[in-house]
């Protein structure tokens, strides 16, 4: 997840389980006193590993087959899109406004991104002026819209379709915000498929620490569905769960890396964060300790998979794995669910599934851009 989940969300799975981790969440504190056991013993889980590992394999696939909708109206012509940004600065926020660029060349409309600047005030100051603007449709990027109650319902009232981009916590319409629909992978389907990661890498044995920033509740319901995972498996054990909110990551993650290496030394083998950019900070403590980029802690983020996390992943410098998403195919989904929105018809439903990416499987690049959408879109809309 990135900053605006990532930049933020929550899902109904969230009722359920954030419950439990409501103590000790305080800002930038540690849970976990010491080692401690996910599951009853130690003496691995090969049905479970078995199944991590056929997962993995699944997610790893360079050239899945497309998936996505193959049926929906032709392009209505004229059409005119503002992309309302958290922050530019955002990798998967920008990478997102450029797919939906890509797309409207695609499709013949307009596009306009106006930048939020990731606070509040510049926000609602981006939405209010793409309301000026008087658009055929407007994309929420990657922020909650309760920071912007007053244009969303400007919006609704004038028949405005909202389409959001990581902007509520689950896939497709909401009702409360007003969206037509919500573009994002599912959280239960990351989180899951990070954590089996590390049950198949380590082959049902490992030391694991998870970072997350609880201050953010969809943040906090990745964390747990994780350990929720990871708990599967009786040799893997979570050593800790450090709780550093992101805006404070370059600050804390130093300190707290450089802690845990002192307290667990080589029983910390695994990590998975909520986000790529745990691991941007948390590089200098392990280099300064001597750690070999490309081994243990073996670091998987469980976030957008922005170009800095490939090319951690693909130097080996302390990232081995990302689930990312694929940004630039997201941008294309809103354009053709816009269409849809235009032509009186439903969304497609369609939700992108997990993908893996190491250096085995990412070919030098920097995002994952799979095969098939662009020409799906084009055939389904005539272009």
């Amino acid at each position: 997840m990135q900053p605006h989940r990532k930049s933020a969300l929550s899902t109904a799975v969230a009722v359920a389980v954030v419950t439990a981790v409501l103590a000790g969440c305080e800002r930038g504190t540690s849970t976990g006193a010491g080692p401690t056991a996910t599951g009853p013993a130690e003496a691995g889980c090969p049905a479970v590993v078995a199944g991590a590992e056929a997962a993995v394999q699944r997610a790893m696939k360079n050239r899945p087959a497309w998936h996505g909708p193959t049926r929906g109206p032709r392009a209505v012509p004229g059409k005119s899109i503002v992309y309302v940004a958290q922050t530019m600065t955002n990798p998967g926020v920008a990478g997102a406004a450029e797919g939906v660029r890509d797309a409207a060349k695609a499709i013949g409309w307009d596009v306009r991104v106006i930048d939020g600047q990731g606070t509040p005030a510049g926000i609602q100051a981006a939405f209010s002026q793409a309301l000026a603007l008087r658009p055929s449709g407007i994309v929420i990027g990657g922020f909650d819209p309760k920071l912007t109650s007053q244009q969303v319902a400007k919006a609704n009232a004038l028949h405005i379709p909202l389409i959001g981009w990581h902007a509520v916590d689950s896939p497709g319409p909401s009702k409360d915000p007003e969206l037509f629909t919500n573009i994002t992978t599912r959280v239960q389907d990351v989180a899951k498929i990070s954590a089996d990661w590390v049950i198949a890498h380590s082959h049902g044995h490992a030391g694991t620490v998870v970072f997350t920033d609880a201050s953010i509740p969809f943040a906090r319901n990745k964390s747990e569905l994780i350990k929720k995972e990871l708990a599967t498996c009786s040799g893997v054990r979570l050593l800790a769960e450090e709780n550093i909110p992101i805006s404070d990551t370059s600050s804390r993650t130093p300190q707290q890396v450089s802690s845990l290496l002192s307290r667990f030394q080589d029983r910390w083998t695994y990590s998975i964060a909520i986000n790529d950019v745990y691991f941007a900070d948390a590089a200098p403590a392990l280099r300064a300790a001597r750690k070999k980029g490309a081994g243990a802690p073996y670091n998987i983020g469980a976030g957008d998979g922005d170009p800095s996390a490939f090319q951690r992943i693909n130097s080996g410098q302390f990232q081995a794995a990302t689930v990312p998403e694929p940004l630039s195919q997201q941008g294309w989904q809103i354009l053709d669910e816009f269409n849809r929105a235009f032509s009186g018809e439903s969304p497609s439903g369609y939700v992108a599934p997990v993908h893996i990416s190491t250096a085995a499987n990412s070919s030098g690049e920097t995002t994952w851009d799979p095969p098939g959408y662009r020409a799906a879109y084009r055939k389904i809309w005539g272009r």
